[in-house]
């Protein structure tokens, strides 16, 4: 079964912006995997970080559950999250475990820095799981398969600069985006902090206003997730694109003009399926 793993930075990353593909490659028969780099411990104006960490990581797991992901824990805090030696090591022992065929990480330009490092990491730990001599902590065993790294759009679709950040292709949610949805809702410790600390009516809210923006600038679906594909040197075949390849091009998937790392070249269509996917 081809795997699908998720790094992002903090508890809820995923769900804003890479959950709903995540859903839609489990339903195309995918395994998906949910990590975040931080523990969160720092998203309360009001309870302690060391118990808002446990909340947070109960949280997390239960949004992992809500969408069908194998979980793995956090190895960092928030605002640690820094491109050194010790966290490549830790991200890159995990990309050798799960083996993952597709990464799905923030985009390296973003409004905030444990978000682009947290880039950095999985683009670096990717790029190193077919290395013998390179030790992870722990140690986990080189291997050679290919992985396609896709970047997700940031929140605000600007970088810290003010740059407008443009999909390279779109993912229809709609379908999935109740499920989304539900998974975000699990992180309930959120709701108070991000009112207060980003001036968001509601987390739920902000989440659906940023998927129809998204879905918007497709030009076709009422909610999408937008993604940039890294460059194929030292990860995979030049014209590899599993998410194109796996879902219904015409359908799920819109090009935007070209601003991912291959130019927009043709997708190799995979297998035709003996089913669609749900």
């Amino acid at each position: 079964m081809p795997t699908a793993l998720a790094i992002a930075a903090h508890p809820d990353d995923i769900e804003f912006c890479m959950a709903g593909t995540l859903l839609r490659m489990a339903g195309c028969g995918w395994e998906i995997h949910y990590c975040n780099l931080s523990s969160g411990n720092l998203g309360s104006a009001t309870i302690p970080g060391t118990r808002l960490a446990t909340i947070r990581r109960r949280e997390s797991q239960a949004a992992a559950r809500a969408l069908g992901a194998v979980w793995h824990p956090p190895i960092a805090r928030d605002l640690e999250i820094f491109y050194n030696d010790d966290l490549l090591r830790r991200v890159a022992a995990l990309v050798r475990r799960v083996q993952p065929r597709v990464i799905l990480t923030h985009s390296p330009q973003d409004y905030m820095e444990d978000h682009m490092n947290t880039s950095r990491l999985a683009v670096t730990a990717a790029f190193a799981r077919g290395m013998p001599n390179y030790r992870t902590r722990p140690a986990v065993r080189h291997h050679s398969g290919d992985v396609t790294v896709y970047h997700a759009l940031p929140h605000g679709l600007h970088d810290g600069l003010g740059q407008r950040i443009e999909a390279g292709f779109y993912v229809e949610t709609t379908e999935v985006h109740a499920r989304k949805r539900t998974a975000l809702a699990c992180h309930t410790s959120q709701k108070e902090w991000l009112d207060h600390s980003q001036g968001m009516d509601s987390y739920l809210v902000a989440m659906d206003t940023f998927s129809a923006e998204v879905g918007s600038l497709s030009g076709r679906f009422v909610h999408a997730e937008g993604w940039r594909r890294h460059s194929h040197l030292g990860f995979c075949g030049p014209t590899d694109d599993p998410i194109r390849e796996v879902l219904e091009p015409g359908e799920t998937v819109r090009l935007h003009p070209a601003t991912d790392a291959q130019k927009q070249a043709p997708a190799r269509r995979a297998p035709k399926r003996s089913a669609p996917c749900t």
